[in-house]
């Protein structure tokens, strides 16, 4: 199974880190797009006592499906086993797995734009705009992850090794909100969320 090593950075500023990571010349991989994510579980969250996840993604133009094994031993990253594909249409993938037994029981929104720079050994880097705040995600090897953190100016003590879900539940806790799904508000997955 490939494994997946990654961080989360929280962006105080996601315009200025952008005009950075554009100095490092990193190829395009898609243009700010929409995500609309569901993670399911049984009844019981036997994924969730194991540390896995199953999520499915539709964006505009790409569904997917996405197996996360538990995370495996690190210190300053979020490194775990994951099998992702694509699928023709991710509603029905959800009815179909409804039926046999599991439920969304935590969906999250971002919008999200994604390089790669090849410089750094095929580093991926998501931008996300998120009803929480504003990260990057970066994604590759333990020292391409590093080294381009250090070129945006970021030390190891900001790497997040957190998910989405965790640090939405962070906020519930830190601002009294109810925990719920991580959304935007009605009217707000358009073009005006703030870039």
């Amino acid at each position: 199974m490939p494994i997946e090593t990654e961080v989360k950075i929280r962006l105080l500023n996601l315009a200025e880190l952008r005009s950075r990571l554009l100095l490092l010349r990193p190829v395009l991989i898609s243009e700010r797009h929409f995500e609309d994510n569901f993670v399911l579980d049984d009844a019981a969250g036997n994924l969730r006592l194991r540390g896995c996840l199953l999520r499915v993604r539709k964006t505009k133009g790409k569904e997917s499906v996405t197996f996360k094994g538990p995370p495996l031993p690190s210190v300053q990253f979020k490194r775990r086993e994951e099998l992702e594909t694509e699928v023709e249409n991710a509603e029905i993938l959800l009815q179909i797995l409804e039926q046999a037994g599991l439920r969304t029981w935590f969906r999250y929104q971002k919008y999200r734009e994604e390089y790669l720079l090849k410089a750094s050994g095929m580093l991926h880097v998501a931008l996300d705009w998120t009803p929480i705040g504003d990260y990057v995600e970066l994604e590759g090897s333990e020292e391409g992850i590093r080294t381009v953190a250090a070129e945006l100016g970021f030390s190891e003590s900001g790497f997040l090794r957190d998910s989405y879900y965790s640090l939405f539940a962070q906020f519930c806790e830190e601002t009294g909100r109810k925990p719920g799904h991580m959304v935007f508000a009605a009217g707000d997955e358009s073009e005006n969320v703030p870039r």
